[in-house]
């Protein structure tokens, strides 16, 4: 199937563009779901050691990829500890 690719990008040089913003795309969403695998914390992947490390989290921690207008810094905590 890659050698059809390859030849349809030969013969028609046009849709090289395409493939390329097409792999991006790709990629991205690749990174973007790695990235919520593994630096969100609310998903848990030791269950052996901290089964809940969004309790660990203060309330000046962001997490969030994008704050808008949010000073993390100036929250302070509601919730009881457990």
């Amino acid at each position: 199937m890659l050698t059809q690719i390859g030849k349809q990008l030969k013969t028609h040089p046009a849709l090289v563009p395409l493939a390329i913003f097409i792999a991006g795309g790709g990629i991205m969403c690749f990174s973007y779901l790695a990235r919520l695998a593994i630096r969100n914390p609310e998903v848990c992947w030791d269950r052996k050691n901290n089964p809940e490390p969004w309790s660990k989290m203060a309330p000046t921690d962001q997490y969030k990829f994008i704050s808008v207008n949010q000073d993390y810094s100036k929250l302070k905590k509601n919730g009881p500890d457990f």
